[in-house]
């Protein structure tokens, strides 16, 4: 049940946004063991002083294209489970968008069930029965 931020310099259509949006929930899909209906995405464009990063620390040289993914996932993946993921969704956003994959960063963090309310003012994944 992850939720991704996905930060970004201001400017982009709603089509490259939609592109985005797609290769990032195709890569969790096949990748990161999501399922295909658990689609929880919130873009956040930023003007060039907001947006602040080193183009070359640990993997640059990074473009004003740099984005970061933040992901919010329920249960941990495997070490291996997250490699899978970093390279099919760097893959899948150079074809889609010609994104270079030194302008993907990617951060993940892991919570517990009882972390999540998706309505009814109840902790979803613990507490089964929705209210209607």
């Amino acid at each position: 049940m992850p939720v991704s931020h996905i930060t970004l310099r201001t400017g982009h259509t709603d089509g490259y946004l939609d592109n985005l949006s797609r290769a990032l929930h195709e890569s969790l899909v096949a990748s990161f063991e999501v399922p295909l209906q658990d689609c929880f995405q919130v873009f956040h464009q930023l003007d060039g002083v907001a947006l602040r990063f080193d183009p070359n620390y640990l993997g640059g040289p990074r473009s004003e294209d740099w984005g970061l993914i933040e992901i919010t996932a329920g249960k941990p993946r495997s070490v291996e489970t997250k490699r899978r993921f970093y390279s099919d969704l760097a893959t899948r956003l150079e074809k889609s968008l010609g994104l270079a994959p030194a302008d993907v960063m990617v951060v993940i963090r892991h919570n517990q069930a009882e972390d999540w309310s998706f309505s009814h003012g109840i902790a979803t994944l613990i507490d089964k029965e929705i209210k209607s």
